[in-house]
């Protein structure tokens, strides 16, 4: 059974950066798209950032694109998210997923495997 761990969050002032990593267990990491998506109380869980299989396709929420980077250690079966420049509005709580096929997606129901979260607050 696939099992995902996030990690990174914290509180930040506006304009910092953070790093969140997402480590894949249980499973055969190079074989699994990885998308990051975030939900703040009272919202709908957003999506951030996704990233195939092999790491060569990306794809970004449009407003975040420049900000954001998705990538991936294979060595390591982490993924990352780089975000910088954060501000107050990108607090929430920071999710990764997996999921067995092809390409990437940014629609939630399309990944089986959750982890657990990794809270981010950034103060202005």
């Amino acid at each position: 059974q696939v099992h995902l761990v996030e990690s990174g969050g914290g509180l930040v002032q506006a304009g910092a950066s953070l790093r969140l990593s997402c480590t894949l267990s249980g499973g055969t990491f190079i074989l699994y798209a990885i998308a990051w998506f975030r939900q703040a109380p009272g919202t709908e869980r957003q999506f951030v950032a996704a990233m195939d299989w092999t790491g060569r396709y990306h794809d970004y929420e449009h407003s975040l694109e420049g900000r954001f980077t998705i990538s991936r250690d294979s060595a390591k079966s982490t993924a990352y998210l780089q975000m910088n420049s954060l501000k107050p509005e990108d607090s929430g709580l920071y999710y990764c997923a997996a999921g067995h096929f092809g390409g990437a997606a940014n629609r939630p129901g399309a990944y089986r495997d959750w982890g657990q979260g990794t809270p981010v607050t950034v103060s202005s």
